[in-house]
């Protein structure tokens, strides 16, 4: 049996998604239950060189759209904001997650081989399609979510292996 590049990509990364607004939603609750500044968490980092908690949400979304985008051969949707609030980040991960299931099986699968090029400033990175997707875009995806998670869990919020998880 083989596995499509779609079946590696959207419904992971929906899933995953699905998660962590569930994740969001806990960590609502835990703010509103201490009543705590929603800023504090948010701008919460594990170490003083990493991103925020905010920032580590955006990234995750950029990652997931960016990839299935890329190798649909769509342009890849901005979303602005000022995401400070957990009802922001949660209407984020809501919109990417609405973004990645308008592309289809048919946009992404056969993909393996496909050209991506993707700039840092003026450095060019060259890739395949596979290699994009699983070499770089999931483990991006997952750490920047696994960040995230880390950091509410650092700061009390009530979540475990199964909200991380959720129902795959």
């Amino acid at each position: 049996m083989t596995i499509s590049m779609y079946q590696a990509s959207v419904p992971r990364f929906v899933n995953i998604l699905g998660n962590l607004m569930n994740i969001l939603d806990k960590a609502q609750a835990h703010v509103d239950a201490k009543k705590l500044d929603v800023e504090t968490l948010t701008r919460y980092r594990l170490f003083p060189d990493m991103l925020p908690m905010a920032t580590q949400v955006l990234i995750a979304c950029d990652a997931a759209k960016g990839v299935v985008a890329r190798l649909a051969g769509i342009e890849i949707p901005v979303f602005e904001g000022d995401d400070k609030t957990l009802a922001d980040l949660k209407a984020r991960v809501a919109k990417t997650i609405a973004f990645i299931q308008t592309v289809s099986p048919a946009q992404i699968d056969g993909t393996e081989e496909k050209e991506i090029i993707t700039k840092r400033g003026e450095k060019e990175t060259h890739y395949k399609g596979m290699q994009f997707l699983l070499g770089h875009a999931v483990p991006n995806f997952y750490f920047h979510v696994t960040t995230t998670y880390n950091i509410l869990r650092h700061n009390g919020v009530e979540i475990g292996k199964r909200d991380y998880l959720g129902n795959p």
